[in-house]
């Protein structure tokens, strides 16, 4: 076995000043040839005379904040993902064991703390052992140099600056030498050492001592032995050689050349190096994963990376972001809840297989914060087409670099029965609802109290019952001549318009979305913002947009300002109450399309399939927790196709529909977590919002029509234009209404309109 023999004294009065005399002479001519300097002030601590002839010499070093790693953690504490370019947590030197910082200076720069800015032994030895070798042996930069250089490298912004901070030149190390004066009068050597710790790279992407030691040995930087603290000092020399997870027998000879070096120093004694030098490396190798890609749940990651590069709390531009999420050493709380992920992901991979032509998912948001808890989709993340992998996000909106989504089928008849509901049209109040039903586009009313001016002839028909349906019975059984009556003759089109867009939904193409068949779910939607959106009818009407972040810190523990949950209320607590009311009894026996989906406690839900079986849903809701699931069938361009004939889970769907296909998704993630969720009542509805009330009516004379239509909506009525009239109103304002002076809300009054002329009386 190795062993090392007791060093020797170094006596060295002579040879150290035969160094000094040589190392002058070849300063003066190798360094700074036609320069006068008090050099002496450089070379020793002791040569306080000199530093007013060198007051002008020193050149300042800017240190800025250096890169480290942020951290993301989940709803309880526990990690999620770590974001960083540089693998680096700062450790004070109180921090770092006295042991790595002895063997640092033993083998990079023994006279650390005799010598100031240059040690002229350490550089002259180089110089020499070098010229005689003809090549670079040694180097003899001071741990000071070595820091300036680092930093020079951090500062540097741009490609020229990395070329001169890393340029092969008498004139860098000049330049050098000049910062390191500056630092060495402004620093201590304490402080020196602690930036230098933390700013050298050690290898196989660890920055700083504190990665390295996590890094190689699992361990803290305080925690590290004295073997393992000479094999981390032996790596900064040149991290790549001596990379420990390469090339083990270079590693551990650069280790036990650091423990010679303590030795030899009288750092340690013979027995503690003999034993480090016969140890064996011990590696415990710990790789940091750096994204969303290996995180616990890489697709809330994404999103949430995407959500805070839009955030004006980290920068005002996007890379302002993306610099304090990759190297500002914040500390990320987020909304996820890994017990909600976890029934997530298992229930959708049991339904949906990664393979399938079949992209299923869910979104879990908390009612009243908008809190997303969890984020799941059948085909995981990853570069493997062949397995199913991708990294296109199927559950949240473009905006957070999602999929342009699905059509959500009748899920939307929800917007239009919470519109009529604030309209005041009574929870038992009828429509006759046939099972076809054939109505001109220009009978539609849109915003401004204007209509739709095409007059294409669209037929309505239902998949489900007809008949004389109330608000109970036409959204139950999904009524769909119920549904674009009562948008027809009732809400107009702006109403749920308006409404779904102050619930979380996008709808960002007016021309698109705001058409008749807005009921029937022809705009292309994200999970994430349908379940937003019914947040809101378990919240009692307050919506709050989703979010995944409740607190940011900074490397130094100080709170990041950031938006609040935002909240606003978009429907009166008891309009939403009805809407609760109504969508209840979808998940209720016997006749409930989700019954047999729903959990142990009060829920509430709408199911949906689209024209052709391109998309299935289910969005339900207790009054804690709202989800949102669905299929959707894709080729391999991801375009929409019908789910009929896909194979799904290992069988070939021959029937699609919300409740009997994406329910079930819905169904198994909250039973699972069902007993984690308060066990809470939805409230029941006010008796005047189920009968309606009895309104008053103004009187409109030689009112604009328009305007008399919007008021007459506000106020709960339905309003008809009918025929025109002889009256002394204006012509083409409104005569009269029938009724003229009071109605329960929601029956139709009907609007007369002047002719401008009253005959004569009779003669």
């Amino acid at each position: 076995m190795f062993r090392f023999a007791k060093p020797a004294r170094n006596e060295g009065g002579l040879i150290h000043q035969l160094f000094v005399i040589i190392g002058m002479s070849v300063l003066s001519g190798a360094l700074i040839a036609g320069l006068a300097l008090p050099w002496v002030a450089l070379l020793d601590k002791g040569a306080e005379n000199s530093a007013a002839a060198i007051q002008d010499f020193p050149k300042k070093l800017r240190f800025k904040p250096l890169d480290e790693r942020t951290r993301v953690l989940a709803a309880d504490g526990s990690r999620l993902a770590v974001f960083y370019d540089e693998n680096r947590t700062y450790a004070t030197l109180d921090e770092i064991s006295p042991k790595l910082t002895q063997a640092l200076v033993a083998i990079e720069d023994a006279r650390f703390y005799a010598h100031g800015a240059l040690d002229v032994q350490g550089t002259l030895r180089a110089l020499l052992v070098n010229q005689a070798s003809n090549a670079t042996i040694q180097g003899g930069s001071s741990i000071t140099q070595q820091l300036v250089k680092l930093t020079l490298l951090e500062n540097a912004a741009t490609k020229a600056e990395t070329r001169r901070a890393e340029a092969k030149s008498y004139a860098r190390k000049f330049d050098e030498l000049r910062y390191a004066v500056w630092v060495e009068q402004h620093l201590t050597k304490s402080e020196i050492l602690e930036h230098y710790l933390n700013t050298a790279y050690f290898g196989d992407g660890a920055y700083g001592i504190q990665s390295a030691a996590h890094h190689y040995f699992s361990t803290t930087a305080q925690e590290l032995t004295l073997s393992q603290s000479a094999l981390l000092a032996g790596l900064v020399r040149n991290p790549t050689d001596y990379d420990p997870t390469n090339d083990r027998t270079a590693a551990r000879n650069r280790r036990n050349t650091v423990i010679a070096k303590m030795l030899d120093l009288h750092v340690i004694s013979t027995r503690q190096a003999n034993k480090a030098a016969a140890s064996r490396l011990g590696l415990d190798v710990r790789e940091v994963s750096n994204g969303c890609l290996n995180s616990r749940a890489p697709f809330f990651c994404q999103y949430l990376q995407k959500y805070l590069l839009t955030s004006p709390a980290l920068g005002k531009t996007v890379e302002e972001r993306r610099l304090a999420l990759y190297g500002g050493g914040l500390t990320i709380q987020t909304t996820w809840d890994p017990r909600f992920q976890r029934a997530a992901d298992e229930s959708v991979a049991d339904h949906v297989y990664a393979t399938d032509d079949v992209i299923g998912g869910i979104a879990m948001v908390e009612p009243g914060t908008g809190y997303v808890r969890a984020l799941a989709q059948s085909r995981p993340m990853g570069r493997n087409e062949a397995v199913g992998e991708t990294f296109e996000n199927y559950v949240v909106p473009t905006k957070y670099g999602g999929t342009s989504g699905f059509q959500p089928g009748s899920t939307f008849k929800a917007f239009v029965l919470a519109a009529a509901i604030k309209q005041g049209f009574p929870l038992n109040k009828t429509i006759y609802s046939p099972g076809a039903i054939t109505l001109r586009t220009d009978s539609f009313r849109t915003c401004g109290g204007k209509y739709l001016r095409s007059s294409e002839v669209h037929t309505y028909t239902n998949s489900t019952e007809s008949g004389t349906m109330d608000l109970y019975s036409g959204t139950q059984n999904s009524v769909n001549t119920f549904f674009i009556q009562l948008e027809q003759k009732q809400t107009g089109l702006c109403a749920p318009w308006n409404l779904a867009k102050a619930m979380g939904v996008a709808l960002d193409n007016p021309t698109n979305n705001r058409v008749p068949s807005f009921t029937l779910g022809v705009s292309d939607v994200s999970a994430l913002e349908m379940a937003e959106a019914y947040a809101t009818f378990a919240a009692r009407g307050m919506h709050c947009a989703s979010r995944p972040v409740t607190e940011i810190t900074d490397r130094d523990g100080e709170v990041i300002p950031i938006e609040g949950s935002q909240c606003s209320r978009v429907l009166k607590r008891p309009y939403a109450d009805a809407v609760n009311d109504i969508l209840k009894g979808v998940m209720e026996p016997p006749d409930g399309f989700g019954a047999d989906i729903a959990p142990n406690q009060q829920s509430a839900g709408k199911t949906g399939t689209t024209q052709e079986n391109k998309a299935v849903w289910f969005v339900g809701y207790t009054p804690t927790l709202a989800a949102a699931s669905f299929l959707a069938g894709v080729n391999s361009q991801n375009e929409p196709r019908g789910l009929i004939g896909k194979q799904l889970a290992g069988a070939t769907l021959t029937d699609a529909s919300g409740s009997g296909t994406a329910g079930p998704i819905w169904g198994d993630a909250m039973a699972a977590i069902q007993d984690l969720l308060p066990n809470r009542r939805f409230v029941r509805p006010d008796p005047s919002v189920v009968e309606g009330q009895v309104v008053s009516i103004p009187s409109f004379y030689g009112d604009n029509a328009a305007d008399a239509a919007n008021k007459l909506t506000e106020l709960g009525f339905r309003p008809q234009i009918s025929d025109s009239v002889n009256s002394s109103a204006p012509e083409g304002t409104v005569a009269y209404t029938s009724p003229s002076y009071q109605a329960t809300t929601g029956e139709t009054v009907q609007i007369f309109i002047s002719t401008g002329y009253v005959p004569p009386p009779p003669t």
